[in-house]
């Protein structure tokens, strides 16, 4: 088991072109299991990875991940961002920070590609790939730098219900193993599905925060009632799940 990852974010404010995209948001999320991140389209979730993960610079405020500040890191996009090269490239790519021995960064690749199903595929070229291949490829590189903290934007946003569920599968794992996983969905069937706790977003901020049932089927909060009223056709296939 991993060192737990918790993240603490205090008055974060990101600031773009005029306009404010997140304002004064604090949030403070436990470092074990899956939390996803939710909310309405310009709230703020996939800039809040983002911030998270040392893409972008907070325009004020703090970010603080584990108890000395930082934490080994791994993102997963919506699109997965793969070279044009094989499938052992890809993750070597990854693993070139990391300073293994010839040896070890082979059994590490091929130890991944198994992980993920795509073993004995380690030359084939990643662009060759299916969207769910592809996808199962960058959480293959994700896991084999044995990252403390997981974070995935809409990872299974363009693909069909088997390779989702292959997808879900494989995040569950990994954050059964030790790893902190930050999940931002739209698709809130996958949120009950993966999640421990949810974070809601509204207009940049943290509106509502706790244990997924709770918020899900009893929002406390008038923001997180009006997101979640308005995509109610989940709620009749989480309850039959």
């Amino acid at each position: 088991m991993r060192v737990s990852v918790p993240i603490r974010l205090d008055g974060l404010v990101y600031r773009v072109g005029g306009r404010t995209i997140l304002d004064c948001l604090d949030a403070t999320i436990g470092g074990a299991g899956i939390t996803a991140v939710i909310g309405p389209n310009g709230a703020g979730k996939s800039v809040t990875l983002r911030l998270i993960d040392g893409l972008l610079a907070p325009s004020a405020g703090t970010i603080r991940i584990g108890a000395d500040g930082s934490a080994r890191r791994a993102f997963v996009f919506q699109r997965p961002a793969l070279v044009r090269a094989s499938l052992a490239r890809n993750i070597g790519l990854a693993l070139d920070p990391l300073g293994l021995g010839r040896a070890a960064r082979a059994a590490r690749i091929e130890a991944a590609l198994a992980r993920v199903g795509l073993q004995g595929r380690a030359g084939d070229p990643a662009t060759k790939l299916s969207g769910g291949e592809q996808q199962r490829l960058a959480l293959a590189r994700a896991w084999a730098t044995q990252p403390q903290l997981l974070l995935l934007d809409e990872p299974t946003a363009s693909l069909d219900p088997a390779a989702t569920e292959t997808i879900e599968a494989l995040v569950s794992e990994m954050a059964r193993g030790g790893t902190k996983v930050v999940l931002v969905s739209h698709n809130l069937g996958q949120v009950a599905r993966l999640a421990d706790d949810v974070l809601v977003l509204a207009a940049g901020r943290a509106v509502e925060h706790g244990p997924t049932r709770q918020v899900l089927f009893s929002p406390r909060t008038a923001e997180a009632r009006a997101y979640l009223k308005g995509e109610l056709p989940w709620t009749s296939f989480a309850a039959a799940s």
